[in-house]
């Protein structure tokens, strides 16, 4: 008997070995991207401090605790936008200055 293996053996094992490393990667990039999306988790885009995140009539505003920027999610800017009392924008950005300085504004 020949200790040798045959052709069809080291072709069948390299194949094994070139799919378990295909997957090896695979499940390594796939961690990457997680552990950067969780990195980028409620951060603001614009200073990477934690955003805050307040309701106000239905609509979730995000808010940066470093640069008191504002932002929204999908479509939450519409809804603003589309809100049926008058004013409704300014009487958000009036609640959030209020929120932000602490200062008393009026909220009409």
């Amino acid at each position: 008997m020949t200790d040798k293996p045959s052709r069809n053996e080291e072709e069948y094992f390299a194949r094994r070995d070139a799919e378990l490393l295909r997957q090896q990667r695979a499940s390594a990039q796939q961690a990457a991207a997680q552990a950067e999306r969780r990195s980028h988790y409620m951060k603001c885009p614009k200073c990477g401090y934690d955003l805050i995140t307040g309701e106000w009539h239905g609509i979730q505003i995000d808010q940066c605790t470093h640069c008191h920027g504002l932002w929204f999610d999908a479509g939450e800017a519409e809804s603003l936008i589309a809100h049926p009392q008058p004013n409704i924008i300014a009487r958000v950005f009036r609640a959030v200055l209020r929120g932000v300085s602490g200062a008393k504004a009026s909220d009409a």
